[in-house]
């Protein structure tokens, strides 16, 4: 049977925990922002070798943090993943493009990175 004393301190955590982040990530770079195929579109922002992915449905609050993963071909390709999906950043021929893989669903989207930085 579960405890439900245990639960709520672990929720706090968390949303105490996704609020810093979101606080770090709106002093810090520019977010970039990213159109995928579905339907899919978000903002990243790169911070600490983890990127913060803030979705249209979820403003304010970053959806997904990652941490910087092994990948990516060179210096400009970089890979973050978490358990929920895997991003892929730096593709195409001028860089611009990124692939998010959501391995539970299956689902692979490609993205195209906005000309406006920053918005």
């Amino acid at each position: 049977m579960s405890q439900p004393g245990h639960f709520f301190p672990r929720c706090g955590l968390l949303l105490a925990a996704l609020a810093l982040l979101s606080a770090c990530a709106s002093t810090g770079p520019a977010a970039s922002r990213y159109r995928c195929e579905h339907g899919i579109d978000f903002s990243v922002r790169f911070v600490n070798d983890s990127a913060l992915i803030e979705s249209s449905r979820t403003a304010g609050v970053p959806s997904d943090v990652l941490f910087r993963d092994a990948g990516g071909q060179g210096a400009l390709q970089t890979v973050y993943s978490n358990t929920r999906m895997r991003a892929e950043f730096g593709l195409g021929s001028g860089g611009r493009e990124a692939v998010l893989r959501y391995p539970l669903l299956p689902l692979v989207a490609r993205c195209v990175r906005d000309g406006k930085e920053g918005s």
